[in-house]
């Protein structure tokens, strides 16, 4: 197949994405999270894991069962911090999925993004007292706290002897990890990238700080109502977590061998407010020049985009900025906009990984999944928000990620075509 043209140079590498792999709230597998956005059936429920007395939030998108019997051996996995057991079964089962590509583990690379790494081996570890009365945390709290333990085990157990490595842009860190793989098929470094994102902060501590912070949703009577992307009446997110990788090849070596392209990864965005530590740009500058960017890097026009997928937190602020910037670039209510987060609530640095999946399986599926709870569309966010299943056309679909500190990313996914 032939290279297309860029602007990084006169020809580049078609990036492919031939295997997905999930743990979300929603299920532990791409139909079932499909599944459940489709029909827009919240996740979000009161917290029994850990006690949440006295916590400004009791309700959280959490996932269910995880089962590492097929995956790791119980030593091995009481080894791994929760995080880092939600990217080794999502990423293992990517490589399922897309065949176990056949290249040289020197020529396998692995990308993972997280904002928070091993919270729970963290919180664990500076709960515990010895005897004298001092925290004391055991020989293993570094290599199962630290961020690129994942990228690590990954890397490990599956012979990816290539570039291994972890991005930490708190809820951009999956996209930016995706963005980053993509590039590396690109210039030639790795024949096969790994590449995804893994969250598990479902804490107390994240609770507190978020709740604090006035982040949080509060409608803790109606934890399934909660998360409510463009709404009028949404007061905050609701905190996931989760874990979610992609497979990315060059386009003619996954044509070769037979594999199964789900998608072409075509363009990849990247910008900084330069604002503020938490609050966006009020101008939404950022997220309009990440957006073009990434379209540039797809050399494809605005008019050309069939979706996107929000980042849409149903923060007041976030969703409101992202909707202006989504309209000044693209039109007012111009283009069919989802928020998946009303579904999986907010999984930090995986949401941007997950929701790569999601723009995927939209293409496969030709239809855009509805954001729940929208009852009042806010007309400050002057977005065209689907409310129900909506078919479209085949087209680029843009995933937006947009975080704490002003990191933006936004991902640009085409249908595969032979003709291009």
């Amino acid at each position: 197949m032939p290279d297309i043209r860029s602007s990084e140079g006169p020809m580049r590498a078609r990036v492919a994405v031939t295997g997905m792999g999930v743990r979300t709230p929603a299920g532990a597998h791409p139909k079932e999270l499909w599944d459940a956005l489709l029909a827009g059936r919240s996740t979000a429920r009161t917290i029994t894991s850990f006690d949440v007395q006295g916590l400004p939030v009791d309700f959280a998108c959490q996932v269910p069962d995880l089962d590492l019997d097929d995956y790791v051996k119980p030593r091995d996995a009481r080894r791994m911090d929760r995080v880092t057991q939600m990217a080794f079964c999502a990423a293992s089962d990517a490589l399922a999925d897309a065949g176990y590509p056949l290249a040289a583990p020197e020529r396998r690379a692995v990308v993972t993004g997280t904002g928070y790494g091993g919270v729970a081996t963290q919180e664990l570890a500076f709960g515990t007292l010895d005897e004298r009365g001092r925290a004391w945390p055991g020989p293993l709290h570094i290599p199962m706290s630290m961020h690129n333990a994942a990228a690590a085990e990954i890397s490990i157990r599956h012979a990816f002897l290539g570039p291994s490595m972890s991005v930490a842009t708190a809820c951009a860190s999956g996209s930016h990890a995706i963005g980053e793989g993509m590039r590396l098929v690109r210039d030639g470094t790795a024949d096969v990238v790994l590449a995804g994102g893994m969250e598990a902060g479902v804490r107390a501590g994240a609770l507190v700080g978020f709740g604090r912070a006035g982040a949080l949703s509060r409608r803790a009577s109606e934890p399934e109502r909660a998360s409510r992307p463009f709404d009028a009446d949404r007061d905050g997110f609701v905190l996931g977590e989760g874990a979610a990788f992609l497979v990315l090849e060059r386009l003619e070596d996954a044509l070769r061998r037979g594999a199964h392209v789900y998608a072409e990864l075509s363009g990849y965005g990247r910008t900084s407010d330069g604002h503020h530590l938490t609050a966006p740009d009020p101008e939404g500058g950022g997220a309009y020049r990440c957006m073009r960017h990434a379209l540039a890097d797809a050399g494809i026009a605005a008019a050309d985009v069939v979706h996107v997928n929000a980042h849409a937190t149903a923060t007041r602020l976030n969703d409101e900025i992202e909707a202006r910037a989504i309209a000044r670039l693209f039109g007012e209510y111009a283009v069919p906009v989802t928020g998946s987060k009303s579904v999986i609530g907010h999984a930090l640095g995986a949401s941007g990984a997950i929701e790569a999946v999601i723009s995927v399986l939209t293409l496969s599926e030709r239809t855009v999944h509805p954001t729940a709870n929208l009852d009042h569309p806010d007309p400050a966010c002057p977005v065209d928000v689907v409310t129900a299943p909506r078919p479209i056309v085949p087209g680029p679909v843009l995933s937006n990620s947009f975080a704490f500190g002003g990191h933006n990313a936004t991902l640009v996914f085409t249908p595969f075509r032979e003709d291009r």
